[in-house]
């Protein structure tokens, strides 16, 4: 195929699509075994430093906060960053754990633009910053599940987006008209949040799926967080709500709220105090250090996390999504 065109941003992580299957077929068990651990443990065993590393979903919703914060308390460094991330990949970007990003998107949605990201890149702390589409870095996941060394699409056709990424523009063999070629994303360790999971690592999502299918399939290791540890029978009644099945998955975590401050769809609302709480603190890097201090390295799990917010402010944000759904009598 022709090479009509090439965006001018580094591939982070080149794909070794032969290499990732064999992974897949010596690495991965197929056995039933408990997967139970710490965010510690996990962290500790799964996560390197220089790893590409992503997290699933973004915005408030559903983000591994737990595991987040386990990363920045264990001082993992140099990490190569997949995401679509605004606060777990600001607070990373603010610890100064990243070294290169693939990034679509970072930012605080209705709160404003990242003054960590901006630090974190003007210093040249961050050394490379590639863009992709939403869709075009989830379609990068989707080549690697599918094991081909790219996809072809017309994502990013004609724009700048194009123009800061890695991927290709070539004449397609079939009708000549240009096609945007993606090559395949595979990741050393995946981050994921979920409503419920056995302890074998079976997941299932309420709401939004976002990513997670693609970044389970796409990815060497994957840590679960969920809210719910549930039994392998209620798993099976429903059978259709499991996105990600047990032999893809490396760790359990049991994080109940482990989204916070962020939201969970059907189970609590976004707690705001607390998110504005870092959105003041990170304008400085002073700021973002205090609040590190206070909420990561000085704290020793999410337990401890939790309660320095209390119960009456979680039950709190459970009660807001409930009246929020008209559900006040569930």
């Amino acid at each position: 195929m022709q090479v009509l065109a090439q965006g001018r941003g580094e591939l982070i992580q080149p794909p070794d699509v032969e290499a990732f299957r064999e992974w897949n077929r010596t690495q991965k068990s197929r056995r039933l075994v408990d997967k139970v651990m710490s965010e510690r443990e996990a962290v500790e065993r799964f996560v390197f430093d220089g790893c590409y590393i992503g997290t699933e979903l973004y915005g408030s919703v559903r983000c591994p906060m737990s595991l987040t914060r386990e990363v920045i308390r264990q001082r993992k460094k140099d990490l190569r960053v997949c995401g679509q991330g605004v606060l777990e990949l600001d607070l990373w970007l603010a610890a100064g754990l990243v070294k290169k990003l693939d990034v679509t998107y970072i930012g605080l949605e209705v709160f404003g633009t990242s003054a960590a990201f901006r630090r974190a890149v003007e210093s040249g702390q961050v050394e490379a910053c590639v863009e992709w589409s939403n869709g075009a870095i989830t379609w990068r996941m989707k080549a690697a599940a599918m094991g081909v060394p790219f996809i072809a699409t017309r994502a990013m056709l004609g724009s700048d987006t194009f123009e800061y990424s890695a991927a290709k523009i070539v004449t397609d063999p079939f009708t000549g008209a240009p096609v945007c070629l993606l090559p395949a994303l595979i990741l050393d360790v995946a981050l994921i949040h979920v409503h419920r999971a056995d302890r074998f690592g079976n997941a299932q999502i309420d709401g939004i799926t976002g990513f997670a299918f693609e970044i389970a399939r796409a990815s060497k290791r994957v840590i679960i967080s969920t809210e719910e540890l549930i039994s392998t029978t209620e798993i099976r009644k429903y059978p259709e709500r499991t996105v990600i099945p047990y032999y893809l998955v490396d760790a359990v975590v049991h994080a109940p709220f482990g989204s916070h401050p962020g939201e969970m769809a059907y189970v609590y609302d976004r707690d705001d105090v607390a998110y504005r709480e870092w959105i003041d603190a990170s304008q400085t890097a002073e700021g973002a250090q205090a609040y590190l201090d206070k909420y990561v390295y000085n704290i020793p799990d999410h337990r401890a996390y939790l309660d320095l917010f209390g119960e009456a402010r979680l039950a709190e944000l459970v009660a807001r999504r409930m009246r929020r759904e008209g559900r006040e009598s569930a």
